[in-house]
This record gives structure tokens, sequence and C-alpha cells, in this order.
């Protein structure tokens, strides 16, 4: 029997379905949300800590470069409950077909950029 299967898999020339990124996706920003939390409990420590950790944790806060940093574990988060949210809806049997996942997949994409968006907005 011949075995027809590649041997070494060129993961750069596989296409993703939609539903496939957004699942990686979705995993990502589970690490990003277990990091974030260790950097913002961090900055809760340092402002808790006296008058002067909590001076400095606001200028900290303040820089740009914090501000994208918590923007990153904003979005992160944001992502993750929407995409946690659609995979709720689909224990609960909706969008459970190919069709229904790629238009749940869709509509978890566009609302997350929505928010992510107006968290920026907001952080900035």
């Amino acid at each position: 029997m011949k075995d027809t299967r590649p041997i070494n898999i060129d993961l750069t020339s596989i296409r993703f379905p939609l539903t496939a990124l957004l699942s990686i996706t979705h995993r990502i920003t589970g690490v990003i949300i277990f990091v974030g939390v260790a950097i913002l409990l961090y900055l809760l420590e340092m402002s808790l800590e006296s008058e002067a950790g909590f001076s400095k944790a606001q200028e900290l806060i303040g820089t740009p470069f914090a501000k994208f940093v918590i923007w990153g574990i904003v979005a992160g988060l944001l992502y993750h409950i929407v995409a946690g949210t659609k995979h709720l809806l689909m224990d609960l049997g909706f969008g459970e077909t190919l069709s229904g996942a790629a238009i749940s997949a869709r509509i978890t994409l566009i609302v997350s950029v929505l928010l992510i968006i107006a968290a920026g907005v907001w952080i900035w």
C-alpha cells in the first residue's frame, strides 16, 4: 500500500477557512489575557503600595506605550468574550451547520472589530 500523504507540509500554502482563523485567534487572545492579567496585577500592586507608587503607576499608564499595551489587553479580552459567546450559542444549537458557522464567524469578527475600535477611542 503506497502512502501518498505529504511528508513535509508547507503551512504557508494552506488557506485556512475563516472559522479556523478565528478559532486560532481565540486561543491566542486567551494567552494575551493570561499575560495581561500579570501586567495589570503588577500595576495594581504598585498603585496600592504607597502614594508615591500610585503616582508612579498613574504616570506609567499615561505613556503611549502603556496605553497601547492596555489597549492590546482590552482588545484581547473583548475578542475573547465575543468569540466565547459565539461558542456558547453554538453549544445551545445555534449556528452548528457549515453555513451557520461561517455567518457567525463573520458576525464575531465584525462585532469584535467594532468593540476594539471603540475601546481604542476610549483608551486614547
